[in-house]
Formats: structure tokens, sequence, C-alpha cells
């Protein structure tokens, strides 16, 4: 990915780079050849210029190099075996391959994919705990969000109707409605999930920008015949948006660590405790319910923004940067940890279907369970649980319950537009 957005800034044509060596790092690309680049040295401003030293490095033959078919080894042999010639650098193009926001970025867009894969599968999975915890659906009623119309919320909400109000048949678990108001784990979802939504969207049009934009310095403009030097190098764009999707997407796994104690805690669920019949030799989903608050209490400490700081440097020249390379680190630090709590929920939540049996939920929700079963089976007494985690964090990887659901759910949304 870093390499691949240094080639889409330096092809705009405002860096001052020659065709020649802009072509010799678009066949080291094709060919899959890779500099090695360490992930810390970079303060985010003027660009992420260690980082980026050390893509280039390997493009002149220097360093390390990556490809399948070499792994690890000398750039000068690796580029060679390529048939591959290292870049000969002219004048202004050390400056022209230095400059630039790409680490930030390319970690950020892979954060931000990931956290748009992940939001939308947060919603199945909580609407599944609040039918297996016998909640209400009354609380995602359309005319409720429309009196308060935040786009995110309107979105969790309509998601959970489509869910949860299955015209294919109805749950049997929940038919009937007692006018006790649900915990603000299951009744809040629209409000929590959908900020988190919505900070993804923003976030998503600020490295849109930031992927495509001229971020060199100093920038040449030549159908005005001059070079300016400006300021387009500075991250305080993507850190600050990476730090506040770091703050939006941990509430994700925040509630849902909630909803899992619910799950386990029988005097909350009703369940049998841990969600394992034989308790006492069989501990069930105590352990794992810790697993997912220690990675809550993690992203606590990881949330804190990295932008608000700054320290001087280049002789008090570049005396105020972003420290934007670690927010993007951290961001996707965090993402991984909201995927493997809603994981932990997953996991829980079709194990608490197995106590309503023989009733059904929803169409849509029955298909996510099956879909679960066909990785992981019921839990009758205890075993090795961290495989059971991998399974189901590879499903939400790869968007299996987003992509069991969204025929159910569209067919819905076509009845009630």
């Amino acid at each position: 990915m870093l390499l691949a957005l240094r080639i889409n800034i330096l092809a705009k044509g405002y860096s001052g780079i020659s065709l020649e060596n802009l072509g010799k790092m678009i066949a080291a690309f094709n060919a899959s050849c890779l500099s090695w680049v360490p992930e810390q040295g970079t303060v985010g401003a003027s660009g992420d210029l260690a980082p980026l030293a050390h893509l280039a490095l390997g493009l002149m033959g220097e360093g390390r190099m990556w490809s399948p078919e070499t792994g690890w080894a000398d750039a000068k042999t690796v580029l060679e075996g390529h048939g591959l010639t290292s870049i000969s650098l002219k004048p202004k193009e050390g400056l022209s391959l230095i400059n630039g926001t790409q680490l930030i970025s390319s970690l950020g867009a892979e954060a931000l994919v990931r956290a748009e894969a992940i939001a939308p599968q947060a919603d199945v999975i909580a609407a599944l705990t609040l039918e297996v915890l016998k909640g209400t659906n009354k609380a995602f009623d359309v005319d409720v969000h429309a009196v308060r119309p935040h786009s995110g919320q309107i979105l969790v909400a309509q998601r959970f109707r489509s869910l949860l109000h299955s015209d294919v048949f109805h749950s049997q678990i929940t038919e009937s409605y007692d006018g006790v108001q649900d915990a603000y784990t299951l009744r809040c979802c629209p409000q929590v999930h959908g900020v988190a939504n919505d900070t993804i969207a923003f976030v998503k049009n600020i490295l849109n920008t930031e992927l495509n934009s001229a971020t060199d310095n100093p920038l040449v403009f030549a159908d005005r015949g001059i070079t300016i030097s400006g300021g387009n190098f500075h991250g305080e764009y993507p850190a600050k948006a990476l730090d506040f999707l770091a703050i939006g997407v941990h509430e994700l796994a925040s509630i849902s660590e909630r909803r899992i104690e619910r799950l386990c805690n029988p005097s909350l669920s009703k369940l049998p405790a841990f969600l394992v019949k034989d308790g006492g030799l069989n501990t069930g989903f105590m352990v794992v319910h810790c697993t997912a608050a220690a990675l809550v209490s993690e992203n606590k400490v990881l949330c804190h923004p990295s932008s608000v700081d700054s320290l001087s440097t280049s002789a008090a020249t570049e005396d105020h940067v972003s420290m934007g390379g670690w927010a993007a680190r951290k961001v996707l630090k965090v993402v991984k940890h909201v995927e493997l709590v809603l994981a932990i929920e997953l996991l829980a939540a079709c194990q608490a279907l197995e106590f309503h049996r023989p009733l059904k939920t929803t169409a849509p929700l029955e298909k996510v369970h099956e879909l679960v079963r066909s990785k992981v089976r019921p839990w009758d007494k205890d075993r090795v649980m961290s495989s059971d985690i991998e399974a189901a964090h590879k499903l939400l990887l790869e968007e299996k319950v987003w992509e069991a659901v969204l025929p159910y759910m569209e067919q819905y949304k076509q009845k009630h537009q």
C-alpha cells in the first residue's frame, strides 16, 4: 500500500520526478518487490520521512527487499532477479521520494476498511444478543429515530428492524413484550453504534482526499514554471481523523463487552451461568469474557489521541508535528481488538441460543447461527476456546456474517420503504 500510494502521488505530476524513475517504481510494484520499511520513526511532518526513505532505499538497490520468489534479501539482488534496474536520482528526486503522508494513510486505510467491515456486523451480533436475552425491538421504531435524525443512528435502527422483524418468519423467542425497558447496551445500540458508523464515514472522506493529494515539498507547478515550498506534507488531517476513528470504533467493543457480561451473568440473562449446563467443573465463557474485558481495557489506553502531542524537530524549523504515524499504528490495534471482542460476543450469543431450542429466532439470525455452527460446535463442557475465537474472527474478517443476513435485510427494506 505504501508503494502504491507513493506511485499515485508522484503520478499526479507535482513532485518533479522523471517518468523513467516513476516507471521503475511501477515495475517494482508489479513484481511485488517491496522495500523493508520500519513502522516507527515518523513524527508525521515533514511527511513520513524515515519510513519513506527506507521505501526509496530498496528501490535504489540498497538495504533489503522482499518478493514472493526470494523472501527477504539484498535489494540489489532482488531487483536484478526480476530483471529490474534500480532508481538513479536526478535533481529534486530525492525529496520527491521521501516527502508525504503515505505511511499514515496506508495504515489508516487498512484500519478504515476493517472498521467499515466490522461496524454492520456489530449490529447483527448485537441483534442476536438482544434476541437470546429476550429484549424488545420497540426501541427501534422508525418514529423514535426520525425525531433524532442522525444518519448513523437511523441506519443502525433500520438494520435492527430488518433483523428482528423478519418477513420470512418471526422470532418464537421474543413474541411478547412485557413493557420493561431493556438495558442501555441493548436499547441504545442505534445511538452508540450509530455514531461509530458516522465516524467511519467522516474519516473515509478525510482519507479519500488524503490518498489522492499531492503531499510533496516543494511542489512543482510546471504550467506556471514555478516551484513552491508549502506544508502539504503535514499529517494533521489524517492524524486527527485516525485518532477519531480509534475513539469511535472502540465503542463497538466497549458496549459489546457489557453485552457479553449480560449473556454470562445468570442474574441478568436467566440462562445457565457462563453459558454452560454443568457448572463447577466447567467454566464456560467465564475466561473468554475476561479476555474481552482485557482487550477493551487495552483499547482505552490506545484511544488516547497521539495527535495532541508535538515535539519540535529539525532545529526548530519543524516545530509542530502531527505524530500521525502512531495514530495510524494504534488505530489498527484498536480495530483488531474490536473484531476479537465482537467475535467473542458472536460465540456467546450463539451458545445462548442453544438454551432456547427448539424455539427459533428470525430467519436472518438463524442463518448467522447456522454459519457459526458450520465452524464452531456448541459447548457442552470445557475445551480450548482460542481456536473457536480465531474461527469466529475469520468469519468477521471475511464479512461472512454480513453476507449471511444481507438478502433478508434487502427483502425487508424493499417491503418497508
